[in-house]
């Protein structure tokens, strides 16, 4: 991409009608890639503690491991929308601790906007953020975050009764200065109400074909996940087994000696080597 996506160009894409095509990733060799599609946006998100480092849920992700993947995204993909992902405990401790936080991303790693998994008690978190003229993405419906409360994730918004809570609680954050909401895993038919009524682009995580934008994260799209994909989401093709079938390959020339071969190792300048035979028969 040729010139820097800015919310202006979400916005158009929403008013337009134009899907937002949007990926998680979290390091610059996978960003410079995703960054010669027409992708309109990366996040920079939080699961990068499972799928990076191999924890079971998002929180052991902090603001400094956050920040540092941020911007090595954004070195990656320049012109990208970038959004980081607020990890666990960066915005709850109050509003003051939720800018600062927040503006490191802006300030630190390039990032145009933070997203935060938010309920009705942090409409005041929202608000504070965005009045600090940060652009921020409100995270509804499947709240990883809340593993530890709830024990394990499940389909939002499947009852009439909750799709209503979810819908009003989508216009209190977007009424308290969300510039973007992102649903995961939210009932399809409450999404596309959702999208239908919000005047901001609503990103959706299997949250049906409704909404302004999807997405998706790079390990699955790539297929390195295997089956721990979640039911929402696709491999469009499989490196696992490109990965493991090239490490085996490199690991049967190494133990028959065919490799490194003479094309893949540097080499004496002509003549040298005779003059370095010559000194170590004389000694001098």
């Amino acid at each position: 991409m040729d010139t820097k996506v800015t919310i202006a160009d979400l916005l158009a894409a929403k008013n337009e009608g134009r899907k937002i095509v949007a990926v998680s990733c979290y390091d610059y060799t996978t960003a410079r890639l995703i960054a010669q599609t027409n992708i309109d946006m990366i996040l920079v998100g939080d699961s990068a503690a499972q799928l990076m480092l191999g924890f079971d849920s998002t929180l052991p992700a902090t603001m400094s491991f956050m920040v540092a993947i941020t911007a090595a995204v954004r070195r990656g993909a320049p012109n990208t929308y970038l959004v980081a992902d607020m990890p666990f405990l960066s915005y709850q401790l109050g509003t003051a601790n939720a800018i600062r936080n927040a503006g490191r991303f802006i300030v630190e790693s390039g990032a145009q906007m933070v997203k935060l998994e938010v309920a009705e008690p942090y409409l005041d978190i929202v608000k504070a953020v965005s009045d600090a003229g940060i652009a921020v993405m409100a995270h509804i419906g499947i709240r990883p975050q809340r593993i530890g409360r709830i024990g394990r994730l499940r389909a939002e918004a499947t009852t009439a009764e909750i799709a209503m809570e979810l819908i009003d609680l989508a216009r209190q954050m977007i009424d308290a200065g969300a510039s973007a909401l992102l649903l995961e895993g939210t009932a399809a038919e409450a999404a596309e109400v959702i999208t239908q009524r919000s005047i901001v682009p609503v990103i959706g995580c299997g949250s049906g074909p409704a909404c302004d934008g999807q997405i998706l994260i790079a390990p699955d799209i790539l297929g390195l996940t295997g089956g721990l994909r979640p039911k929402f989401s696709k491999a469009y093709t499989n490196l696992s087994e490109s990965v493991v079938h090239a490490t085996k390959a490199y690991c049967d020339e190494v133990r028959g000696g065919s490799f490194p071969d003479a094309e893949h190792s540097y080499h004496m300048k002509p003549g040298e080597l005779d003059r370095l035979q010559e000194l170590l028969r004389t000694g001098s």
